[in-house]
């Protein structure tokens, strides 16, 4: 049921495969899926004013999130509101992902929303795995700082003394919140 003038949006919630058990290509390939499903939900309702947000279990770089037929996400508000891309003569509809200006130390805020020291050669620490994907019908509504990465849930913190996520009292994931103005 729609009430009387009130903009419907599509949700689209996920928690994709761990890079612990799936490659960067089997994820990769699950965007690509995922971005069908997406564009199939948009035609069934009529509208594409759809936010995506949940653990991709991959950076804003990765193929799966930038790639054209993946999620097409791009960090640049200004490319998101040419609402397509061309790519061999397809066209691949933008996201525009906030996420990528809440990389590295901004004041108070971690660097990502997830923290893993793997050991390796490549060794990101900080990940931004949570993310928030807008489609550009939808940036009128969505402010520049829309999005935030959460530290405190009311007073208490949510990530430990050495500034980590705090597994303990929630999880390995810090959350996000986002909004937008109808």
């Amino acid at each position: 049921m729609l009430l009387d003038g009130l903009t419907d949006v599509i949700v689209v919630a996920v928690h994709l495969p761990s890079k612990l058990h799936w490659s960067a290509e089997s994820q990769a390939l699950e965007c690509a899926a995922l971005a069908g499903d997406i564009a199939a939900a948009e035609d069934r309702v009529g509208h594409d004013r759809t936010i995506l947000v949940g653990d991709l279990n991959m950076n804003p770089f990765e193929a799966g999130v930038v790639g054209a037929a993946g999620l097409n996400a791009t960090m640049a508000r200004s490319q998101a509101l040419k609402e397509f891309c061309t790519v061999r003569g397809r066209q691949y509809q933008f996201f525009y992902n906030p996420m990528w200006g809440h990389f590295g130390e901004h004041g108070q805020k971690p660097p990502g929303t997830y923290y893993r020291n793997s050991g390796e050669q490549v060794n990101y620490y900080w990940n931004m795995f949570d993310q928030v994907l807008v489609r550009p019908s939808l940036l009128d509504m969505f402010p520049p700082d829309g999005v935030e990465i959460v530290t405190h849930a009311g007073r208490f913190p949510l990530m430990t003394s050495r500034g980590l996520p705090d597994r303990a009292v929630g999880s390995d994931h810090l959350p996000l919140l986002f909004r937008l103005g109808f």
